[in-house]
């Protein structure tokens, strides 16, 4: 398994995995509001920040190039030693199974290796307990800093998380 440069074709594959509103939510945040997405809304909701070079989405493949997982890394910030992991998913059939955690290592790996980033956070809602448990087995601690979002489907907190490398 590896990570590689997103394509725009890729984004059929993912966007089948989001199966209802709540499972859109919880990977997209507001980012994207709306169901059933299509992988055009993927690819219109990234584009624009792919031309910023600051904006870096990755898919996960397995030994037969099959798409596995997804995740993007962003720059939140001016300092180029801190990223932000967003858009985090990997294929349901696989979850439960480890794979999650193999693309978060890669993707931690890419981000020390390739980026030389220090710091790496992330967001995940409170009601997200399997994405939470898989960020925490990887390393990532809470930092206390929690915010609540109205979603459509109601208010939800969101818990930050950071890794130092």
């Amino acid at each position: 398994m590896k990570l590689r440069k997103y394509k725009t074709t890729d984004s059929d594959i993912i966007s089948g995995w989001i199966v209802d509103e709540r499972s859109l939510y919880q990977w997209s945040a507001d980012r994207i509001n709306k169901f059933p997405l299509s992988g055009e809304d993927i690819n219109n909701c990234y584009l624009p920040m792919m031309h910023t070079g600051r904006f870096i989405p990755l898919t996960f493949i397995d030994q037969s190039d099959n798409i596995i997982g997804h995740l993007t890394i962003r720059y939140p910030i001016q300092s180029d030693r801190v990223v932000r992991f967003g858009f985090v998913i990997v294929a349901p059939v696989l979850r439960g199974k480890g794979y999650g955690k193999a693309l978060l290592s890669a993707a931690i790996e890419y981000a020390k290796i390739t980026l030389n980033a220090e710091i790496i956070t992330l967001g995940v809602f409170a009601n997200n307990d399997n994405a939470k448990y898989c960020y925490q087995s990887v390393g990532f601690k809470s930092i206390g800093k929690n915010e609540i979002y109205q979603m459509p489907l109601g208010e939800w907190e969101c818990i930050e998380m950071s890794l130092s490398l």
